[in-house]
């Protein structure tokens, strides 16, 4: 574990680096290109909506999910390129305008210009639903089973596709999307034993850590947890727990100090009474950006993803 205060962001400028307000995002339209612009004069395009069929099933048939394509830049990065699965949060994949989120645009955009492709995963279009952040657990019209179930189905697609290398495949999530990549990386799950391919590395920002703990956390590939010690939705110490308590290869834990859920965003910190979830039922959660802990846990995800695509 690594308790992380302020860091320098290797001089990498985002330009409209902001987060979708968790509220009920509106019906997703058909999506136009989107584009975000990182420094220097790199334009990423999310180009391509495709459906990608998930292991969930409807009536004997794999689910078609909604994902948003940006492939690599085949003339900065020749061959087979890494490729980068993104699972959103309890929110939904979609910014207020119904456009795929700025938080998820900006990401898109990060790893684009590593030159990989990225892969932005819908869970919730297909199924009718907006977002589930105010809906108990215990009742959510959409569980972990079916997005485990999409994270391994998206795996699937990609290592199908042209240009990717299916040795080099990510899961990145955030929140109930980063309790998604625990969920598809533990062996114990034996869903997640039978599957291939298997991804090469996994990143999880603020995830709930506690079910897959008690699961008995055996990871499928390396594991690096972003999470911050303020957390009062998903706590950072069951994360802290998973990693002390896991098989092989440890995950890497870091937490930044005073750091809320959402920390690296760039919207500003409030209180949401109506989640229902939060470590103290009933008194709701707090999220927001901090600017010290979302440059730093940036920064570390892209080293941690570099030394494991290389």
């Amino acid at each position: 574990m690594r308790w992380l205060g302020e860091a320098r962001w290797a001089g990498l400028l985002v330009t409209g680096v902001a987060m979708a307000q968790p509220a009920p995002p509106p019906a997703a339209p058909a999506e136009p290109p989107v584009a975000v612009t990182v420094a220097p004069q790199v334009q990423v395009q999310v180009q391509v909506q495709v459906q990608v069929p998930s292991l969930d099933r409807v009536a004997g048939q794999p689910l078609l999910l909604t994902a948003h394509w940006v492939a690599a830049d085949t003339n900065l990065a020749p061959g087979t390129r890494p490729a980068v699965v993104l699972l959103h949060g309890c929110a939904g994949a979609y910014g207020r305008t119904g456009k795929v989120s700025q938080h998820l645009g900006t990401y898109t955009a990060l790893l684009h210009a590593e030159g990989w492709h990225v892969l932005v995963l819908d869970s919730f279009g297909a199924r009718g639903a907006k977002q589930i952040c105010t809906q108990a657990i215990g009742t959510r019209a959409i569980t972990q089973l079916q997005r485990r179930r999409d994270a391994l189905g998206a795996l699937q697609w990609l290592a199908a596709q042209p240009g990717v290398d299916a040795s080099r495949l990510v899961l990145l999530g955030w929140s109930n999307g980063a309790s998604t990549v625990l969920a598809a990386t533990n062996r114990r799950q034996s869903e997640v034993a039978a599957s291939t391919p298997v991804p090469r590395a996994a990143v999880a920002f603020y995830p709930g850590c506690e079910t897959e703990r008690q699961r008995g956390y055996q990871p499928s590939a390396p594991l690096l947890l972003q999470v911050g010690a303020a957390d009062d939705w998903t706590p950072a110490a069951p994360c802290e727990a998973l990693a002390r308590e896991s098989g092989a290869p440890a995950p890497r834990v870091d937490v930044y100090p005073g750091a809320h859920h959402g920390f690296d965003s760039a919207a500003p910190l409030r209180h949401w009474a109506e989640v229902p979830n939060g470590a103290t039922p009933g008194a709701g959660v707090h999220l927001g950006g901090q600017p010290e802990a979302r440059a730093a846990s940036r920064e570390a995800m892209l080293v941690f993803l570099r030394a494991a695509l290389q």
